[in-house]
């Protein structure tokens, strides 16, 4: 029984729910707490003002009444109340009757603009006071605790998600390349897919090795309908029919005819056996800002 009881009263703690500002890190409760303090005086603020509205109000009907016909009606006539927040305002500020501004009134002259020694107002002295000390809550959390990133940090994260999100674009925009913006595609996954492609499609014509055979060579730099990137991508993309090469844009997609044109690029300055004569004109690939490398 005692054993049934221990167990009762240590699972007791574990099923009692916390509430949400349990869930609260220290700096948000301090920013909630603020929050609700600030509700709470202008919410005051308001009351008191009103208050003082409705007493004006009276003040200000009272005062067109004959005092004589009040005494009649056993109204005395009051003067009007100047509030307390009106009053604690007046002294923060220094307030100054317009009477007596000329004693107040600096030796700064702006094209006729004078300028008197009144204080800052309240609010915005409180706000840099408040200002000042969240400073040190704010250095703490965010430079020497866990509860908060730095700038750097932050930034640092965006410009990760950033990545993530234009590579994720990216893969989404692989067939929408054209003979316009294809690039050389240098990584082994691209070159063994372009190898694959040419291998069942291209090899027929041109040889395993690309040494040629009713097509021309693509291991040496000489070139028929011209050698840049771009020049193959529209050879393979729209074919030569008069010369026997159907187009290939109806059966391969743009980012399949990418690998395999920069998979014949690859094979330029290779070794295969028997290669065929030089065709066309010879191009220059040291102009271009690919690297171009060997499968073999």
């Amino acid at each position: 029984m005692n054993y049934l009881l221990l167990q009762v009263e240590t699972a007791v703690p574990e099923a009692v729910s916390t509430g949400l500002f349990d869930a609260l890190s220290p700096l948000e409760k301090l920013l909630f707490t603020m929050i609700l303090l600030v509700l709470f005086a202008g919410g005051w603020s308001i009351m008191n003002l009103s208050n003082s509205l409705v007493q004006m109000q009276k003040a200000r009907l009272l005062a067109k009444v004959d005092p004589e016909v009040l005494k009649e009606v056993g109204i005395e006539a009051v003067a009007p109340t100047i509030p307390w927040w009106k009053k604690v305002y007046d002294r923060m500020t220094d307030y100054v009757p317009l009477e007596k501004e000329q004693d107040f009134l600096l030796d700064h002259d702006y094209d006729g603009v004078q300028e008197l020694d009144n204080n800052l107002p309240p609010w915005w002295k409180g706000v840099f006071y408040i200002s000042m000390a969240f400073a040190p809550i704010y250095i703490y959390a965010v430079h020497f605790s866990d509860y908060a990133m730095s700038s750097r940090e932050a930034y640092a994260v965006e410009m990760e998600v950033a990545a993530e999100e234009v590579k994720a674009y990216l893969a989404t925009q692989k067939n929408a390349v054209d003979e316009t913006n294809v690039t050389y595609l240098a990584d082994a996954d691209a070159l063994s897919n372009g190898k694959i492609i040419f291998d069942s499609k291209c090899a027929v014509c041109h040889g395993k090795e690309g040494e040629g055979g009713i097509g021309p060579n693509f291991t040496d730099s000489y070139w028929l309908h011209g050698g840049s990137i771009g020049d193959i991508f529209k050879t393979i993309k729209n074919g030569v029919p008069e010369k026997g090469m159907i187009p290939w844009k109806s059966e391969l997609r743009p980012s399949a005819m990418q690998e395999v044109a920069s998979y014949i690029i690859s094979l330029e300055g290779t070794s295969p056996a028997n290669p065929k004569d030089p065709q066309g004109e010879p191009y220059d690939r040291s102009a271009e800002e690919t690297e171009v490398t060997s499968s073999k």
